[in-house]
């Protein structure tokens, strides 16, 4: 379950395949800019719920979309999405009144406009899609700085930004963050002494090997999971009234801990919650 950790951070590269050279405009991403647009503005009334469905037009599918001539790929100015959702006519403009939506903005019909010049490109949504290997980008920065990929990535979007990398923290304050990133605590007087005196080439990477196999690691990282199924002690709700719901937070731990198959923990939690 330690991907998880890195996933956040890759994803957007690992789903979207190689990185666009530095100053070229990437493509469209049709997960990242176009979907949450249509959900917003479309897909309630013409989305995947048939019974809400209006003028039998299906937006949610490529197919249905480009039959029913709401898009037509390539051309913007040919598609009824776009003359629909630029119309001045009241009664033809979409989304409608009465949606009680707020009417797009210039940014975002532009983007749309894009979106179908550059050919209408749907994309299933990623946590179903394969994670690829991406490209690691090439940067301007010496080779010295760059110390693994993961560093390149940060580097290119960085120079994107028109940013440059902080200086190195001192080694105080590394071994700190790192206490606090993978276990939530601080480091002991003695532990900071111990990594300032060790002058080895790999003496962060023992530090980090060290907390990995702590099990304040596996409490760190469950913590997330329990915020996100809002674990408490309490009821908390109608009244404070103690709750015995403990052995849950121990078992998430445990499985953190022994680092359990994420398929195998999801089966587990949908299991439980019926």
């Amino acid at each position: 379950m330690r991907f998880l950790l890195s996933l956040g951070l890759l994803l957007a590269y690992t789903c979207s395949g190689s990185a666009a050279p530095p100053g070229a405009v990437p493509p469209v991403d049709y997960n990242a800019q176009v979907r949450p647009l249509l959900a917003n503005q479309c897909f309630q009334c013409h989305g995947p719920d048939e019974k809400a469905r209006k003028a039998k037009l299906r937006l949610d599918l490529r197919e249905d979309a480009i039959e029913s001539g709401a898009l037509v790929p390539g051309k913007p100015e040919q598609s009824e999405l776009i003359t629909r959702i630029c119309s001045d006519d009241a009664d033809l403009r979409m989304p409608p009144a009465k949606a009680k939506k707020p009417a797009m903005t210039a940014e975002q019909i532009a983007l749309l406009k894009r979106w179908v010049s550059e050919g209408a490109v749907y994309s299933e949504h990623w946590s179903f899609s394969k994670l690829v290997r991406p490209t690691v980008p090439q940067v301007r920065e010496p080779a010295a700085t760059i110390r693994n990929p993961i560093d390149a990535f940060i580097q290119y979007r960085l120079q994107q930004q028109g940013l440059k990398p902080s200086p190195e923290a001192d080694r105080v304050t590394l071994i700190r963050r790192l206490h606090f990133d993978l276990t939530g605590l601080p480091p002991s007087p003695e532990e900071v002494r111990a990594f300032l005196e060790d002058r080895s080439d790999i003496a962060y990477e023992k530090v980090v090997d060290k907390l990995l196999a702590s099990p304040h690691h596996a409490e760190r990282l469950a913590m997330w999971w329990l915020d996100l199924v809002r674990y408490a002690d309490s009821i908390g709700y109608h009244s404070d009234n103690p709750m015995n719901v403990s052995p849950y937070r121990d078992y998430v731990i445990q499985s953190f801990r022994a680092n359990k198959p994420f398929n195998q923990f999801t089966i587990e939690q949908l299991a439980g919650d019926l």
